[in-house]
């Protein structure tokens, strides 16, 4: 209805019809429930609020970062993870989860800037167990220069660390000769677990044709031999070095560096490599041939002079 001044009276309220009318119009809305009572789920209770606290779980941390808190860097979901095994006397710290396992499976990461400018970038691997959880995450410690001057037969240092981000093993190999025609100061690789305590040594072993490498233990006792092919590099195939006894007559365990097929070998030198050794081996041997797994791929396999 228009009032004077052409303004509007108030409309009908909530359950009272249009003036004037004896039409009593819609009730009004009802809660025949009543209001919720304090702590009813989805409505906070009355008073100050508590943050929510998270429980605690495994993260990934990347080497070289300090800090390694509840945040994933490298993506990894908690449940990716191999369940972290009892703390085994005489054992080194982290090493547990090598007493579960007689096989390991080792991915190196593609780095992008790596296969568009050809720029060599430091390497980075997943340590998994046969299921695909992760074990390890290994990275390489080095500086521009040396990646870039020295290639394949560069010096480095490769920190592995565990799901919470300590680090359980440290790599270091030093700068020496792998031809043949140098038999004197061939390569040499030192495993510490944990960093600062040596537990073995990769020893190359001259041989005109055949790579050939020695595991030591800490007191550099050999233990074990590794025997490549005469010619490491094969198509559509994976190349096995076999890891043997002392007297080579008996095999104990395999490291395979396994085809990924022709594009990846071709355009990058990101490889994927297999470990088999017995259950019951020395842990501290398991991380030697690790060690060993790393050592054959920047020996052989890593073609940086190449892209």
């Amino acid at each position: 209805m228009e009032m004077k001044g052409g303004s509007y009276g108030p409309g009908p309220q909530p359950g009272y019809g249009p003036p004037g009318s004896d039409y009593p119009g819609y009730p009004p809305p009802q809660n025949p429930y009543g209001p919720p009572p304090a702590g009813y789920p989805g409505y906070p209770s009355p008073g100050p609020q508590a943050p929510q606290v998270y429980p605690p779980g495994p993260y990934q941390g990347q080497p070289g970062q300090p800090y390694y808190g509840p945040q994933n860097p490298a993506g990894v979901p908690a449940s990716a993870w191999m369940p972290t095994p009892p703390t085994i006397p005489n054992c080194p710290p982290g090493l547990e989860y090598l007493t579960q396992i007689d096989q390991i499976l080792i991915h190196q990461q593609v780095e992008l800037l790596e296969v568009l400018t050809g720029f060599e970038t430091n390497n980075k691997y997943e340590i998994k167990n046969s299921m695909g959880q992760r074990v390890y995450f290994a990275a390489e410690e080095n500086d521009c220069c040396t990646r870039n001057c020295c290639g394949p037969g560069r010096p480095f240092t490769m920190a592995i660390v565990d799901n919470t981000g300590r680090e359980i093993m440290k790599l270091i190999r030093p700068c020496r000769c792998s031809s043949c025609c140098c038999p004197c100061c061939l390569q040499k690789l030192e495993v510490q677990a944990p960093p600062g305590e040596t537990i073995g040594y990769v020893i190359q072993n001259w041989h005109p044709c055949l790579p050939k490498f020695t595991i030591q233990n800490e007191r550099e006792e050999s233990v074990l031999k590794i025997v490549g092919p005469c010619i490491p590099c094969r198509c559509c195939s994976d190349v096995n070095f076999e890891v043997k006894s002392l007297d080579e007559e008996s095999t104990v365990g395999r490291i395979s560096k396994q085809w990924t097929g022709f594009v990846k070998e071709a355009f990058t030198d990101a490889d994927n490599f297999g470990i088999q050794f017995p259950m019951d081996l020395d842990v501290k041997i398991k991380a030697v041939m690790l060690g060993a797994c790393f050592l054959i791929d920047f020996m052989f396999f890593e073609h940086s002079d190449d892209k």
